[in-house]
């Protein structure tokens, strides 16, 4: 079996009125992806502050985000889909400018590869538990 690395990761739970900003993936099934927060990596030299703002902002399209506080820390294993501890840094975040229900948003990661295409949404806190590969853990942290 390969070599689990670890790797620091942040989430972003963005929420407004009671409901939580989640996206899926549109070139793949619910099945395949499921229903995610905007999340990835830290870059290296970035602190996970700025990696949660520029990862709610590349992967939803919208710019006004602001951090209200850090909720944790979580780590997740996410063998065998890739063998990868992933060390969580896990963020509420308050969003200021309006959006509809439901809009689309792209990834384009610098030109690297093709883009990324996202349905982003608004589901109710109580409906967060159906978030894929643990990313609700935290979400409990909200009330404290």
């Amino acid at each position: 079996m390969p070599e689990k690395v670890t790797k620091d990761k942040v989430l972003c739970y963005v929420v407004r009125d009671g409901k939580l900003l989640v996206f899926r993936h549109t070139e793949y099934n619910y099945e395949e992806v499921g229903i995610q927060v905007p999340a990835g990596s830290i870059h290296e030299g970035e602190t996970p502050d700025a990696a949660a703002l520029r990862e709610a902002r590349e992967e939803t399209g919208l710019k006004d985000f602001k951090i209200v506080r850090k909720l944790g820390e979580a780590e997740y294993d996410i063998s065998p889909y890739r063998f990868e501890l992933q060390r969580r840094h896990v963020f509420h975040l308050e969003l200021t400018e309006p959006t509809p229900e439901r809009w689309m948003s792209q990834e384009d990661h610098d030109g690297e590869q093709e883009p990324t295409h996202f349905e982003c949404f608004w589901i109710p806190l109580e409906a967060a538990h159906i978030l894929q590969s643990g990313q609700g853990a935290l979400l409990g942290r909200l009330y404290d």
